[in-house]
């Protein structure tokens, strides 16, 4: 068991399905950021970070989102309930693990194109077991990427219903949460209303 923990495998999860409500229902997943879409950027956050198998899990647009971004080296989930919520999309991201002998799930969300693969890097870092829970903290506020080791998916997926994801979850095992501080490499903002959209360049 000791390798495991040297090397665990962690797989990479993008909520990619969002359909941007507030935006004039513009699909997140294609918001252009630096010329390319920001299910590319998220993508390339995880990989780069050390997160393999990278999984997407799209909903809105999701034939659109296939054909107008590059998602190669990563399988593709498309939620169908979408629209109940980000707990449906996490759900979906978790089962699509389940039996890959993976040791641990680190969450990204598509909407913050701010944290890059150096909160990714830490965030993977400080898995220890298949128990881990380790989230990025922002001046010590709870952030995302979230990591999940295997043991608590279970657990997770009862819980992550409509907007919540893991919220619920995390808020019950407070005291189990790993925080890694990452305001000094990533910024938490999310790409939420037309405001927003001046973060992207």
């Amino acid at each position: 068991m000791a390798s495991q923990a040297k090397n665990p495998k962690v797989a990479g999860v993008l909520l990619a399905a969002g359909g941007g409500r507030r935006l004039g229902g513009r699909p997140k997943a294609l918001l252009e950021h630096r010329g390319r879409p920001l299910v590319e950027h998220a993508l390339r956050a995880l990989r780069n970070g050390g997160c393999g198998p990278l999984h997407v899990v799209l909903g809105a647009a999701a034939d659109e989102v296939r054909a107008r971004a590059d998602l190669a080296g990563s399988a593709v989930t498309v939620n169908p309930g979408w629209e109940e919520g980000m707990g449906s999309s996490l759900r979906l991201g978790l089962a699509a693990l389940t039996g890959t002998g993976t040791d641990a799930a680190l969450v990204l969300l598509v909407d913050q194109p701010g944290i890059g693969a150096e909160a990714v890097a830490r965030v993977r870092g400080a898995y220890r077991s298949r128990t881990s829970l380790v989230a990025a903290s922002y001046d010590g506020e709870r952030g995302h990427p979230v990591l999940f080791g295997a043991d608590r998916w279970a657990g997770i997926a009862a819980t992550a219903v409509g907007d919540q994801g893991a919220r619920a979850y995390l808020r019950e095992h407070r005291d189990a949460i790993t925080l890694v501080e990452c305001s000094d490499v990533a910024e938490a903002y999310d790409i939420d209303t037309a405001q927003d959209l001046s973060h992207l360049e």
